[in-house]
């Protein structure tokens, strides 16, 4: 008896012995875990840039939100943007695709807390009588319940860096939605600016057209009493005419880019009411000496550079594969052969346990992901240097355009006011005797060609402002360079 109670005391401090053991293995592994990961830390690489853009006006310095499309001060573009930033297709895709990215950043992350299981069987079994050994009890059952845990060190950082390349993504997929926004808003105002240029351009077409008709009766009456020839009537008739398939174009025209906004903003039976360019107001130009760093505030150049943090933080999850990996187990519970002894301390059952793995050969599989993942480092790296430098021309082509369209536009307006003083001067002499038909209409001519000039380029100038926010991301904010 004294023998057996030794024994069992030895067997019960062998069993203390590994369990200390086993703690202090999982201690080290916990404290070796805060290890620095084996790959380098992202960091933005420095491109070379003028500290200014190269054509800036010389306005006052304007602090502009990014809701830019309020300073045109027009209720209806302010409406027609907020049923797209709604119902629009490409917005609800991209928001879409933040929700997907958000669930894998969850998934990622969740590896880095232990997992905890439930497993409950129980099955009922006979097996052979027949043997050395004799079975006590057959048929018999077996219940078993435990709850087992796992978790991987993360010695070499691998899943700190899977966390940073998902949260990167994620937030890519936010700057990719911000892009949408911007190219959609963007659209809706240039397609607002194409269908308020052509209410005026009809409108001007509507008034030379009774301008034309009237001549024509001028000189049907003229011919009546003998005064001009037939050749007036022919003429006036021609240009009549000529004016009438010009407005059944620009009808055409404005239905067409109607239909455009319908599909913008996902409202397929819209219908906007006609309004007049020339009453929209040219919103504020940059100050002098805007900087180049404002890129930075585009969403595509910040979506190019989450890009490369999450191309960045791959790399260190291929390089962490060439090392071990280590993770910790355990499970407790109970198994008896009746279900109602399940839970006494006779049936309790546990495990711990250490587990490692470390690849010895591979044909070069591990090395060859490591410099996937550096080519995928440097795909990354040339798309935001191109981001950068696309955004930095068409900041640069939309001040040159804003600039050029508002000359254009003050030498037209200055043209049309000519060319109108010319045709009531031709048609002044025509009336009285003192020049010929033909006079008058070349005079209708020029100022049609004209009057129509000034309103395309005062849509082009209004234009260039959507293209010089849309380059800028949205806005500027003076006080960032002050």
């Amino acid at each position: 008896m004294m023998q057996y109670l030794n024994s069992k005391n030895i067997g019960l401090s062998n069993i203390k012995q590994a369990n200390i053991k086993l703690v202090c293995l999982a201690v080290a592994a916990v404290l070796l875990a805060g290890c620095k990961s084996i790959s380098a830390d992202y960091q933005r690489p420095q491109l070379a840039l003028p500290a200014q853009y190269g054509d800036v006006t010389n306005q006052a310095q304007t602090q502009v939100s990014n809701t830019w499309w309020t300073l045109y001060q027009d209720q209806t573009l302010n409406d027609l943007i907020a049923k797209a930033l709604q119902n629009n297709t490409d917005i609800k895709l991209s928001v879409a695709r933040i929700e997907e990215a958000d669930a894998v950043m969850q998934e990622v992350g969740a590896a880095l807390f232990p997992q905890v299981d439930l497993n409950l069987n129980g099955n009922r079994s006979r097996v052979t009588a027949v043997g050395a050994n004799p079975v006590l009890i057959n048929p018999r059952s077996n219940y078993k319940g435990q709850l087992g845990t796992s978790f991987e060190l993360d010695f070499w950082g691998k899943l700190q860096r899977a966390k940073e390349s998902a949260r990167a993504q994620a937030l890519s997929s936010r700057y990719a939605k911000e892009t949408v926004k911007l190219s959609l808003t963007g659209l809706v105002a240039s397609n607002y600016l194409v269908l308020r240029s052509l209410d005026s351009q009809i409108s001007l077409t509507q008034a030379n057209l009774k301008s034309r008709d009237d001549s024509l009766g001028l000189t049907k009456r003229r011919l009546e009493g003998g005064v001009s020839s037939a050749l007036d009537v022919y003429q006036a008739e021609v240009a009549s005419a000529n004016m009438r398939a010009q407005l059944a174009e620009l009808s055409r025209l404005r239905a067409l880019s109607l239909h455009q906004l319908a599909v913008l903003t996902g409202v397929l039976d819209l219908n906007v009411a006609v309004a007049d360019i020339n009453a929209l107001p040219v919103p504020p130009t940059p100050p002098a000496g805007l900087p180049s760093s404002l890129l930075e505030a585009r969403p595509d150049v910040r979506q190019a550079e989450q890009l490369m943090v999450a191309a960045n933080a791959n790399i260190g999850v291929a390089k962490a594969a060439l090392y071990p990996t280590i993770s910790l187990t355990a499970g407790f519970g109970g198994e008896s052969m009746a279900l109602g002894d399940i839970l006494k301390s006779a049936a309790r059952i546990w495990t711990g346990g250490l587990n490692l793995y470390l690849p010895i050969f591979d044909s070069g599989k591990n090395n060859a992901r490591i410099a996937q993942a550096s080519a995928k480092e440097k795909q990354a790296l040339a798309s935001y240097e191109g981001a950068i430098q696309n955004a930095f021309r068409e900041v640069n082509d939309a001040l040159v355009n804003l600039r050029q369209n508002t000359e254009r536009e003050d030498a037209l307006n200055l043209s049309q006011i000519s060319a109108k003083n010319a045709l009531n001067i031709s048609e002044n002499r025509y009336k009285s005797g003192y020049s010929g038909y033909l006079d008058v209409l070349d005079a209708q001519r020029v100022y049609n060609d004209n009057a129509l000039a000034f309103i395309q380029s005062r849509q082009a100038r209004l234009a260039a402002t959507v293209s010089l926010f849309k380059a800028l991301g949205g806005g500027w904010q003076a006080e960032s360079f002050q």
